[in-house]
């Protein structure tokens, strides 16, 4: 719809993790170059994590693109984790290329797995275990995983496993009962949120890919970059959303280049400026003795249907919840 009217080929801010629109910063610069170096090595076992929206998906299929383009690398990629320990196995054997019946039992996987990945590694073949989205990962699962990194000679790591996924998989790697698992981490990486300059150079680089190398000023003003940068708080993801939303409203309005009300009016339609955070750490105000009393009320009133009779608390007594500062009185 914008394209044309922004000199652009294609949508610059696609949602979609397409390999083709990456724009690497330090941090993703490291943590690729952890990954593909404990693949190619034969470390074991890799960790990424990152918080929503810093990309973790999309340089995974960054990654994924260069072991399709070798053909000494063999890969499964997880991207489901709500799974059992025997649906796991039968889902990585069969992304192999193995013959899985979903009838066989744990065993026959394991040992067909074991076949395979000792055959390839005889070979000096690579092959890797990709799970996104690693943070849903059960505890049965996870050891599950360490149990299959055991699969290895004297002097190499038969199968290569990346876990990738929110900080919360630290969380769980940081667990007692977790512990043999976290000691055979080789490599691990954190993705951080962009800051301004390279919120700046996500988004011209984003424009140059989408064929908008070709004006002579930024299509976003100096203004809009910053305010891009506040609301999304440097998560690509959201820079994405916004910017994407900016240029549609840009086009209806037909502005040649995005200023800050613009930017502005969408974090308003995404709710962008709201900060639950502050609500939660500054209470609900003057409505929690209202709250409190509405919920001893309803404890009362339950215990008085267990027993079959009243009660002498405040049961009879009206509540009076008062109205919030947005809200009309009823």
């Amino acid at each position: 719809m914008y394209k044309s009217f922004y000199n652009l080929t294609r949508s610059p801010f696609d949602l979609t993790p397409d390999p083709t629109c990456f724009v690497p910063t330090v941090r993703h610069n490291e943590a690729l170059a952890a990954l593909y170096y404990g693949i190619r090595r034969h470390k074991g076992v890799v960790v990424v994590t990152g918080e929503v929206g810093t990309g973790k998906t999309l340089m995974l299929r960054c990654l994924l693109q260069l072991f399709k383009e070798s053909s000494e690398i063999s890969y499964a990629y997880l991207f489901n984790c709500r799974l059992s320990a025997h649906e796991f196995l039968h889902y990585a054997a069969a992304d192999f290329g193995l013959k899985a019946d979903e009838h066989q039992s744990k065993s026959t996987l394991l040992l067909d797995l074991s076949k395979y990945v000792t055959s390839r590694g005889l070979q000096g073949l690579t092959t890797v275990l990709v799970i996104d989205e690693a943070h849903n990962l059960s505890m049965e699962l996870l050891e599950e995983i360490r149990l299959l990194s055991n699969l290895e000679t004297n002097d190499d790591k038969l199968l290569q496993i990346v876990l990738v996924g929110q900080p919360e998989l630290d969380l769980k790697l940081d667990s007692f009962e977790l512990r043999p698992l976290k000691q055979r981490i080789a490599l691990r990486a954190h993705l951080t949120p962009l800051d301004e300059q390279d919120t700046d150079r996500y988004i011209q680089e984003r424009l140059t890919i989408a064929g908008g190398n070709a004006r002579t000023e930024p299509l976003f003003a100096p203004d809009a970059v910053k305010a891009i940068h506040q609301y999304s708080r440097g998560f690509p993801r959201l820079i994405n959303t916004i910017c994407e939303n900016a240029l549609i409203t840009g086009y209806a309005r037909q502005l040649k280049t995005i200023d800050q009300e613009v930017i502005l009016g969408v974090a308003r339609d995404f709710h962008l400026n709201t900060n639950g955070s502050k609500l939660a750490k500054n209470g609900l105000g003057d409505g929690d003795q209202d709250l409190e009393r509405a919920k001893n009320f309803f404890l009362d009133l339950y215990a008085a249907t267990q027993r079959g009779g009243g009660t002498t608390s405040e049961m009879n007594m009206p509540i009076t919840v008062k109205a919030g500062e947005h809200e009309p009185n009823l």
